[in-house]
């Protein structure tokens, strides 16, 4: 085991289940110190037994931002610094534009985007003071491609997707890395305890939005993402010493994605004239 791995703190947030829970879980087998964070702490007093050297443990609900300040100020005094944040907490609501509430989608809001935000805001003053740190930043292929069914899920993902490039930007001269991690489908709960379906359904967005749902509905369990081997690259990308801004996890994703550059790709090519054509005219050089 290296030295430096050993002595690394990360923070995680949404670490009851999920990603959270097993990257918590490697991180502790390597020997790594994790504050682990979740709504419900009951679920970790497993891993406080057996880890009690290495973990520390605080309720966090990432939509109350009081709550926020206070934990990650426990969480530096408590082993005196943070080296590597991950903003891991969040959920999807399956549902067409026209069907989802706002009372269903604005607390998503609240806990993929801005809870994200909130969270990474605490930290950045310890990260910018020590002239290092690493932020990782849970968003999804939903966060580089919009599908029928998911638009406000890709909503606040998209969102993660821009202010994690802006963040990167802002923060790399100052030492401080930052990767926004795009999974695909992977076996985790999020099509079970963490997907959420609009109660409103309309007939209209069967052949749509329709299909997302029977998707939520059926495909739990069966998703071919690892969610170990998921948890393995972050710790790679972690360990490197050129992380990536972007990293896209599982087979189906990057073909997806490699499709819709192409397809982008296309659409530019053929529209380019008029792309060029917004501009105001060039001053002719005869004119000097």
């Amino acid at each position: 085991m290296k030295e430096s791995t050993a002595s690394r703190v990360w923070f995680i947030t949404g670490t009851s289940t999920g990603f959270g829970r097993l990257l918590t879980e490697e991180l502790l087998k390597r020997g790594e110190r994790v504050i682990a964070t979740a709504r419900d702490i009951s679920k970790l007093s497993g891993l406080v037994s057996q880890y009690p050297e290495q973990i520390r443990v605080f309720t966090l609900d990432v939509t109350k931002p009081d709550e926020i300040t206070s934990v990650a100020q426990q969480a530096i005094s408590t082993f005196g610094q943070v080296d590597i944040l991950v903003n891991n907490a969040g959920y999807g609501v399956t549902g067409a534009i026209e069907e989802v509430g706002e009372e269903e989608f604005e607390p998503m809001f609240q806990s993929n985007l801005y809870g994200v935000i909130r969270v990474t805001r605490a930290f950045l003053p310890h990260f910018r003071q020590r002239r290092s740190g690493h932020i990782f930043n849970l968003s999804s292929i939903g966060g580089l491609i919009g599908a029928p069914g998911w638009g406000f899920y890709n909503t606040t993902k998209f969102a993660v997707e821009g202010f994690s490039e802006a963040l990167a930007g802002e923060m790399k001269p100052l030492g401080v890395r930052v990767t926004v991690v795009e999974p695909g489908a992977f076996r985790t709960d999020f099509l079970g305890r963490s997907g959420q379906l609009a109660q409103r359904e309309i007939s209209d967005y069967a052949s749509t939005a329709g299909k997302s749902r029977e998707y939520l509905k059926t495909q739990s369990g069966k998703q071919p993402g690892d969610p170990r081997k998921a948890v393995e690259a972050i710790i790679t990308v972690a360990d490197s010493p050129e992380p990536p801004v972007h990293l896209i996890l599982g087979k189906i994703a990057l073909q997806r994605f490699r499709q819709k550059i192409a397809d982008w790709q296309k659409g530019i090519a053929e529209w380019e004239s008029v792309t060029t054509g917004a501009d105001f005219p060039e001053e002719s050089k005869a004119a000097d």
